[in-house]
């Protein structure tokens, strides 16, 4: 048997083959497929398709999470067709707006993925799934029909990429700064249909929500999946989603063949900020600090976990939002809005002079709840900053981690947070 990387030793499980060898075609068999609103989408190739059945309700997730609550009503006629369609099709684990989440927050909260799983979403950052130690990439509204009525997937082998992370991480330095830097080093394609694991000691001390950062991520170095290798900390994480039993643990073989290595070492490394209009155009914060800005956004699937939240909280308590600037906190599901009422960081961001949303994607992609102006200036946890991404493509997007996003939210332009 060769030695194989995490998402050979996955491909191949997936595929009923001993192993498998980078560009080899395989058929999947899909363990896990995640639809938000692109579900809608997807119905007109279904219908095509002619099945009438889908073909395992018990594998699908369905949430609605782009526009919460629709902003119209053509999304409104959107969010019905897929409330029918997973009605009728008996797809029971469908959350609805009230118990929603953004999906691939609300996939891995939920405990519905596993180590070891090959996980397909309808959405370019299923990527983040992979730091459950799963093989999770995202597809479009075509192989998502396909999906529905075969549970199989054709998909290429992909070559992996290792990257090894050691050191300790500064004060208000984390997995986002990390993640900035290695897309730094690679650039936004060097990743491109590769398969990225990430090893050493610093990825091996970081709790489950950093490492969902790290995975969220790949996405903007062109990653087909991105990979942590699931040990103690998944093994926890997955008991407390309720899903005892469910671990595995999974790594490469350790003479596993790799495209390439990437040491990255972070001692002395602090907070890094994606300038516009790329999220491989990375400074350090100091480079930057000063850069006026007309909103701070504290979202998304990348960066608006609990812990996020209270790590902005913790800059904020006591403090206001600088005159000019408005502030958007959005949960990214239900349960941490819910938490972040519990632990009453929701006042904290409130009384600050911030606005506290449901959860949704709408800010981050630009499609409501806190869309760009002309020439505005933002600085947000997300993951991208294209030109256009949140809005108007005259638009300025800075990338970076939560305690970035609320210390210049403060004092009204970018701020180190270790300074405060």
């Amino acid at each position: 048997m060769p030695a194989q990387t995490m998402a050979e030793k996955i491909l191949a499980r997936a595929s009923h083959e001993a192993a498998v060898t980078p560009g080899q075609i395989v058929d999947g068999y899909v363990d896990l497929l995640y639809m938000h609103e692109m579900l809608a989408l997807a119905l007109k190739p279904w219908d095509e398709i002619g099945v009438k059945k889908v073909w395992d309700p018990s594998k699908c997730v369905v949430t609605i999470d782009h526009w919460v609550p629709p902003p119209t009503a053509e999304v409104a006629k959107m969010h019905q067709a897929i409330r029918e369609f997973c009605w009728a099709q008996g797809i029971a684990r469908f959350h609805d707006v009230g118990d929603h989440g953004i999906i691939h927050q609300l996939v891995v909260e939920r405990g519905y993925v596993h180590p070891g799983e090959l996980v397909i979403g309808c959405d370019s950052h299923t990527n983040m799934a992979g730091a459950m130690g799963a093989f999770a990439a995202g597809i479009g509204a075509t192989e998502t029909a396909a999906v529905l009525a075969t549970g199989k997937l054709w998909l290429k082998v992909p070559e992996t990429l290792d990257v090894r992370v050691g050191g300790k991480l500064g004060n208000r330095t984390g997995a986002k700064d990390v993640i900035l830097k290695v897309i730094q080093t690679t650039g936004d394609d060097g990743a491109a249909y590769k398969s990225v694991e990430f090893h050493g000691g610093t990825i091996k001390a970081l709790p489950m929500n950093e490492r969902f950062t790290l995975s969220n991520m790949t996405t903007e170095m062109g990653a087909k999946a991105g990979m942590v290798p699931s040990d103690a900390t998944t093994k926890r994480y997955l008991e407390a989603a309720g899903a005892k039993g469910a671990y595995r643990a999974l790594d490469a073989d350790p003479d596993a063949a790799y495209l390439k290595v990437y040491d990255l070492d972070v001692d002395g490394m602090g907070p890094q900020v994606a300038c516009p209009n790329n999220p491989a155009n990375v400074k350090p914060v100091e480079e930057v600090a000063g850069a006026k800005i007309d909103m701070a956004f504290l979202g998304s699937c990348t960066n608006a976990r609990i812990e996020d939240l209270r790590a902005a909280a913790e800059i904020m308590r006591g403090e206001k939002v600088a005159t000019r600037v408005r502030m958007i906190v959005t949960p990214a599901s239900q349960a941490i809005y819910r938490q972040a009422i519990k632990e009453r960081l929701a006042d904290v961001f409130l009384d600050a002079g911030a606005t506290f949303t449901s959860s949704t994607c709408g800010p981050c992609f630009g499609g409501h709840m806190g869309v760009l102006g002309p020439k505005e200036v933002c600085i947000s946890s997300t993951n991208r900053n294209y030109p256009g991404r949140m809005g108007s493509p005259e638009a300025q997007v800075y990338l970076a981690s939560p305690y970035t996003v609320a210390a210049s939210a403060v004092y009204g332009q970018i701020t180190d947070p270790r300074g405060i």
